[in-house]
């Protein structure tokens, strides 16, 4: 037996293919490019889209660092500055991590013909990345207010906490402004690769109202910044007024700061300050105005835990978004008017917007809902416009509410179509060839065949009490039945004292007429029903049209295989109606036949029985007469008489034979074989 031995030039071609492979699986993933519209890049963009909004929601919680102490002092809450400290740099991870992954990931260049070229090389890559979006990254995920509040604000040891308060939330908003507008370029690389950001509309709806919550949050947290500011402004007006004037001891701008409750000269100013008088919101005497921060020093939030001053100013924000700032009752301050405006101006935009996009989601999930609503009442309007019967309007009701069940109103044919003809192939094998196979006529066939056939299925939906067929009506088409049950009866032809029914059920085909037509090499117009079909239940099942099956015959020759034959036979409804009448006939022929020769026998024997009788009597009367050789005449001329007639009456109850062509019985007409001339046997 001879061995191949490959050339050297396929040696050698097959020596580099297997160095490509091991060079690609020695690559490290940090080498790798990674394709813009992969699932991974995908699935990135989503995680990173979240991790950004738990970072827009997490810096404003800086704003509420600094409160009030009880003896009118400010100070920072430093467990609070840990809490957020901690998470905040786990968020700035995700932000150098997406900077190392764009610096990776392929882009598609704009100057070529279409969508362009695929541009993978890492050069060109860094350096369109450093042209565009990098600068923009870098703020983004630098952790300037960790640098501030633990280190810059302990180097400078006389550091108020208001210059502290001030420092940290100027850090805070140079980086909250750039990772607010990283959003929406993330946003248009989501929809550019998956088509949608949220999948369902429920999905969708939360996704914007988070956009609305943040924007509470933003302004609540901005409220008490500004309240905690307003007051610390009341204290140094006061503190400055209280130093001008020849009070002893005089004010000192470290008296307010919490730092300093343990030096006396604070205590001994403490004591005679009037700035506990000036700078209370509570007291209707002072005359600071306060404006719409006064309900923060009121409602005693300054000095409250975290939990509490959180939540009420959150509340605070998502009143006056709803309210459009018509809540707010504003002082004469140049800074608090300002703030009401945005606070207005924002509240109109955002609260439009919600509405707007919540509005399209949930409109996208209720069109088919609407559009099935509008085509109901139309049909209303037509039936009663026609005036249908109303037994004719329930069964249409009915068949419409079945259709909207069954398929959602969703139309399969236009979906398919639109696909391309492999993945409609696909579609349509994976839909329809398990149900296909529980047919046990199509279990005779190959694959071919049936990905042939299951392309070309169309989905068919009955109501009960439906006729699908009339007996002498053309076929147009053959049904194979998924779920439901369906009365098949023919009377054939309209014979009087002839009925057969049965029932059919799922996995059951009935109009096999139009196979035998398809199969006929010269037919024209269509089959004729052999039998009347009536939907017992609610009916699903698969049509096969009458011009499909043509094509079936004409193209596959396989079709007219003697085991299809055979089993087109087993399985047709009206073979096996053919067949059973046919037995039955044969089956009665039989019986009359041996009933009658059963009769025959019996009457033979009794001829035998009688004959013998009437010879053993005249031989009694020989012997009688010579042994009384004086008899009476009388006796002997009445036996001889008796015994004649029973011979005439057994020649006359003699029985024939009935031949077989005075027993048939009527019988189903045989159903016409298709044209099998083309056999290829299998």
């Amino acid at each position: 037996m001879s061995r191949y031995v490959p050339s050297s030039s396929s040696l050698l071609l097959r020596t580099r293919i297997s160095k490509s492979f091991s060079l690609r699986k020695r690559v490290p993933w940090w080498y790798q490019i990674l394709d813009p519209k992969s699932e991974f890049v995908d699935q990135w963009n989503r995680t990173f889209l979240l991790a950004s909004f738990l970072a827009l929601f997490l810096d404003p919680l800086y704003f509420y660092f600094p409160i009030i102490g009880k003896e009118n002092c400010m100070k920072i809450d430093l467990v609070l500055g840990v809490f957020v400290t901690f998470f905040r740099t786990l968020i700035d991870i995700f932000f150098v991590f997406h900077i190392v992954l764009k610096f990776r990931t392929a882009y598609f260049s704009s100057h070529s013909f279409g969508r362009g070229d695929l541009i993978t090389d890492p050069y060109l890559i860094a350096i369109r990345y450093l042209k565009t979006d990098f600068s923009f990254d870098f703020l983004a995920c630098l952790p300037l207010p960790q640098i501030v509040i633990w280190f810059i604000i302990p180097a400078f040891k006389g550091t108020s906490a208001a210059h502290a308060n001030h420092a940290l939330s100027l850090m805070v908003l140079l980086q909250f402004i750039p990772r607010f507008f990283q959003i929406f370029p993330l946003q248009r690389r989501i929809v550019k690769t998956s088509g949608l950001i949220a999948k369902t509309a429920l999905a969708g709806s939360l996704y914007n109202l988070g956009f609305y919550v943040l924007a509470s949050h933003v302004l609540g947290a901005a409220y008490y910044l500004l309240a905690i500011n307003r007051q610390s402004q009341c204290w140094r007006e006061t503190c400055m007024k209280e130093t001008n004037t020849t009070q002893s001891p005089s004010c000192s701008p470290q008296f307010l700061d919490c730092d300093s409750l343990h030096n006396p000269a604070r205590d001994a100013w403490y004591q005679q300050t009037y700035l506990t008088v000036t700078c209370d919101a509570k007291n209707e005497d002072s005359h600071f105005e306060f404006g719409i921060y006064a309900d923060a020093f009121t409602d005693d939030v300054a000095n409250s835990r975290f939990i509490e001053r959180y939540f009420y100013c959150l509340w605070w924000g998502l009143k006056s978004l709803c309210a459009y700032g018509q809540n707010l009752d504003t002082s004469s301050f140049v800074s608090e008017s300002l703030f009401a405006s945005f606070i207005c101006i924002a509240g109109l935009i955002l609260f439009a917007l919600l509405i707007g996009n919540v509005q399209n989601y949930w409109q996208s999930t209720t069109a088919r809902l609407e559009e099935w609503r509008i085509k109901q009442r139309d049909t209303e309007e037509w039936m009663r416009h026609r005036q249908l019967p109303p037994e004719l309007q329930e069964r249409v009701r009915r068949f419409v509410q079945y259709k909207w069940l069954a398929t959602r109103g969703v139309d399969e044919e236009a979906i398919l179509n639109s696909l391309p003809l492999d993945l409609r192939r696909q579609i349509q094998r994976h839909i329809c060839l398990a149900l296909v196979r529980r047919v046990p006529f199509f279990g005779q066939m190959d694959d071919q065949l049936l990905d042939a056939i299951c392309e070309r299925l169309v989905s068919s939906l009955n109501t009960k009490d439906t006729y699908l067929a009339r007996e002498g009506d053309p076929v147009k088409e053959m049904l194979f039945i998924i779920r439901g049950q369906v009365e098949s009866s023919t009377t054939d032809g309209g014979r009087s004292g002839f009925f057969n029914s049965i029932t059919l059920r799922p996995g059951d085909f009935c109009g096999e007429e139009l196979l035998t037509w398809a199969l006929a090499p010269n037919s024209s117009s269509l089959p004729y029903s052999t039998r009347t079909v009536k939907t017992l239940t609610e009916l699903e099942a698969f049509a096969l049209r009458a011009e499909d099956l043509k094509f079936f015959a004409t193209q596959f020759k396989r079709l007219h295989s003697k085991r299809i034959q055979h089993a087109f036979r087993y399985y047709s409804h009206h073979w096996r109606t053919w067949g059973a009448s046919f037995i039955q006939a044969a089956w009665r022929r039989y019986v009359k036949k041996k009933l009658a020769m059963e009769l025959l026998e019996k009457e033979n024997q009794l001829g035998l029985i009688d004959l013998d009788g009437e010879e053993s009597d005249f031989g009694s009367e020989r012997s009688t007469g010579k042994a009384a050789a004086g008899g009476s005449l009388a006796t002997t001329l009445l036996a001889s008489k008796f015994a004649k007639n029973t011979r005439n009456e057994a020649n006359n109850r003699k029985v024939t034979i009935p031949d077989e062509s005075s027993l048939k019985m009527p019988k189903l007409f045989k159903p016409t074989d298709p044209d099998f001339s083309a056999d290829h046997d299998d």
